[in-house]
């Protein structure tokens, strides 16, 4: 793909700006604090009067862990990682209903991949498709769609839409960790899921199942596609290198085109990635150690909750205190079910409910764990820690 080629897919997003050598997308439901950091952003480094040859299209992320940065790629980058995409799933043309922002990797690249590869690109507001809005899709060609897992669990509670999503040829899940209730729910809809690894920094996934992969009852991210290579450093660490990996963070020098992601990982006999949660999903609560991945999945796999997420807040006496945060009910026995689940370090010391208009999520659906945490710490008085 030319560059010319690829700022036209840009622009076409409506979702972009041009400054000073670099084109930004930008997201339109920011918050007034990532609104001023992009303005600061571009006003410290957006300045060099000619176009920046590498790098120079700035996508957001971070976004749901807080702070705002721009992972800076562009037509090579891009082009790598749609030559993988192809060539891991044998697919010549790819056919893409979107139902997420361009702004986001995900959305982006179903764009790209359609565009560079001749195939059909269809737009459409996911709120049509919650609704039963459902695009037309031909039998005789094979189509595939992006979901983060919140939006397929509520897909799967509509039979027409378990029918519409039988007939796409891959269903990527990605974003966010699956659930075990969810999976099932999937395999039980016979629906064609393929779970994914990857992120903005590498232009979307670098890991992916095979088509029959979830059907077989494999959980994990699936192999290594052909384009990224990934490793584990002394901690666990998931490392990528490769052609699709970003050029660096806007403002910051040039990477060798490796990267140390965030995630804790491994491998199984099959050379299948398994991504264990973030390296900083760790809390330290009266000495113990705590992942707050592995207790949200317990939470996750337990009825009476529409979505839970765990986070650790700061405690006067435990140093940290394990939260839970959830949408639904919370009934009295419910203690005692979480108490042969859990260790007694490991169980939630506040239980905060919140209504589905406060449960902050980004445009495509994928909690803002950052602004969770400032409201759950808003809620919690510090004189009635215990």
């Amino acid at each position: 793909m030319e560059r010319s080629e690829l700022e036209s897919i840009i622009r076409a997003t409506g979702a972009s700006e041009e400054c000073g050598g670099y084109v930004f997308l930008r997201d339109p439901f920011w918050s007034a604090t990532q609104q001023a950091a992009f303005v600061a952003l571009k006003a410290k480094h957006a300045h060099p009067a000619q176009k920046s040859a590498r790098g120079w299209l700035c996508i957001p992320t971070g976004g749901s862990s807080g702070g705002l940065k721009f992972a800076r790629h562009d037509e090579q980058t891009l082009s790598a990682a749609v030559r993988g995409f192809c060539e891991h799933f044998n697919l010549k043309h790819v056919n893409a209903i979107d139902v997420l922002p361009p702004w986001h990797v995900s959305g982006l690249m179903a764009r790209v991949r359609c565009a560079a590869t001749g195939g059909k690109h269809v737009a459409w507001d996911w709120k049509r498709l919650e609704a039963g809005d459902f695009p037309e899709v031909s039998a005789n060609e094979p189509w595939v769609l992006s979901l983060v897992p919140t939006q397929l669990q509520r897909l799967l509670k509509r039979p027409a839409a378990c029918a519409w999503l039988k007939r796409l040829h891959l269903i990527f899940l990605g974003g966010g960790p699956v659930w075990p209730a969810l999976a099932e729910a999937a395999n039980a809809a016979e629906i064609p899921v393929v779970l994914s690894y990857g992120m903005t920094e590498t232009a979307a996934m670098v890991a992916a199942q095979q088509p029959e992969d979830f059907r077989n009852g494999d959980r994990s991210s699936g192999k290594p596609m052909p384009h990224a290579r990934i490793t584990l450093d002394d901690e666990s660490i998931v490392c990528i290198t490769g052609e699709s990996v970003m050029r660096g963070y806007l403002g910051e020098p040039d990477l060798a085109r490796g990267f140390r992601t965030a995630d804790r990982g491994n491998f199984d006999e099959q050379g299948n990635l398994h991504i264990a949660g973030r390296r900083d999903e760790v809390a330290i609560t009266g000495g113990e150690k705590v992942n707050l991945s592995e207790v949200e999945a317990v939470l996750r796999g337990l009825p009476g909750f529409e979505e839970v997420a765990v986070i650790a807040v700061p405690h006067a006496e435990w140093g940290e205190a394990v939260t839970a945060c959830y949408l639904g009910a919370k009934d009295a026995a419910f203690d005692q079910v979480i108490n042969s689940h859990l260790l007694r370090h490991q169980c939630p010391k506040y239980w905060l409910a919140f209504a589905p208009e406060e449960w902050p999520r980004n445009a495509q659906g994928k909690l803002n764990r950052a602004a969770l945490r400032a409201a759950a710490l808003a809620r919690i008085n510090p004189s009635r820690q215990s």
